[in-house]
């Protein structure tokens, strides 16, 4: 499994052709080898496996796919219907399952398994980087769903509000909330902190804003303030996990009244932190760097404002070049 070696991944036949021992082994060791979050690791793997099973089903070896094939599996993945919205897969969703099918043979190529990647020559779709499935929240609507927390009745109430507060005053992913725990929480020079592990595995670090430190602190005290363990936990101790911030986003934004609370997600609520964020000035480097994103284009996609012509960069160098004439 992912402890294989490569060597004992690939093997050679008796005329000396490289194959691999099982493509499942080879799927657990790309996985193992790569710095993947758990849900992440889980898409990747459903996707190979659907893969496998497309070639399965025509007799055709992984590793003498070609382009062609490759072509032939992306236009039926173009007219498959998510069971979940009675739609065909979004081009970006088909962008994802091909590019993670590519560096699963990306892998098989340092392996020596194959000699190409035949991914690299396929008709993958293009996905503009303006794009984003999330459906975002205006500001309005992120304070109405911040208020039906409160109003929410129960013992998960202060912890559901200490959540989805989390969420929109930093901006964090589902599963970097979900996976934080008390020992998480710090000071530093002044500041009530977060250290995390986000994506990539790299480690982080935020300010928390006042209304995450009243919302924590009461929801911690609630628990009776516990010294280590998960930060949010159900009721019976457990971690919560995405699932249920999917149905805690949704359910408050229904009951805030919000009409598309259907489609919401916890991602909406980072989707709304980097566009307010920007309508409010803050630096584009600067809601980059909070975000975590390491290119700066998959920030600017969150700033919608910035076609607008009073922005363009003609009137800032008029401007300067007037006053220098006096």
């Amino acid at each position: 499994m992912s402890g294989l070696h490569g060597a004992q991944l690939v093997t050679r036949s008796t005329a000396g052709e490289p194959a691999v021992a099982d493509p499942l082994d080879v799927t657990e060791a790309w996985l193992a080898n790569r710095r993947l979050s758990a849900h992440t690791r889980d898409a990747y793997r459903r996707d190979v496996t659907a893969w496998l099973a497309w070639c399965a089903g025509r007799g055709l070896d992984p590793l003498a796919a070609t382009f062609v094939h490759v072509n032939a599996y992306a236009r039926e993945l173009d007219a498959t219907v998510d069971a979940r919205t009675g739609r065909t897969l979004s081009t970006a969703t088909v962008a994802r399952k091909l590019s993670g099918l590519s560096s699963w043979y990306a892998f098989l190529v340092r392996l020596t398994a194959i000699s190409a990647n035949p991914v690299d020559g396929a008709d993958r779709p293009r996905v503009s980087r303006d794009h984003s499935a999330t459906v975002g929240l205006r500001p309005e609507e992120v304070v109405a769903l911040l208020g039906a927390a409160p109003a929410a009745r129960g013992p998960a109430a202060a912890r559901n509000l200490a959540a989805v507060t989390v969420l929109a005053d930093l901006g964090l992913r589902v599963g970097e909330l979900v996976g934080l725990d008390v020992t998480d929480l710090g000071a530093e020079r002044g500041h009530r902190s977060l250290r995390f592990t986000g994506k990539g595995g790299v480690a982080r670090r935020r300010a928390l804003s006042p209304a995450c430190v009243a919302a924590l602190d009461a929801y911690l005290a609630d628990r009776g303030d516990p010294a280590e363990g998960p930060l949010f936990v159900t009721a019976s101790g457990a971690r919560l996990d995405r699932h249920a911030v999917f149905r805690l986003v949704r359910q408050l934004a229904r009951d805030a009244g919000v009409t598309s609370w259907a489609r919401l997600s916890p991602h909406s609520l980072r989707h709304a932190f980097a566009t307010t964020a920007r309508e409010e000035g803050v630096p584009l480097e600067d809601v980059q760097d909070a975000m975590g994103h390491a290119d700066p284009r998959t920030t600017r996609r969150y700033d919608r404002d910035r076609h607008n012509l009073d922005r363009d960069p003609a009137y800032a160098i008029w401007t300067a070049r007037a006053r220098r004439r006096g």
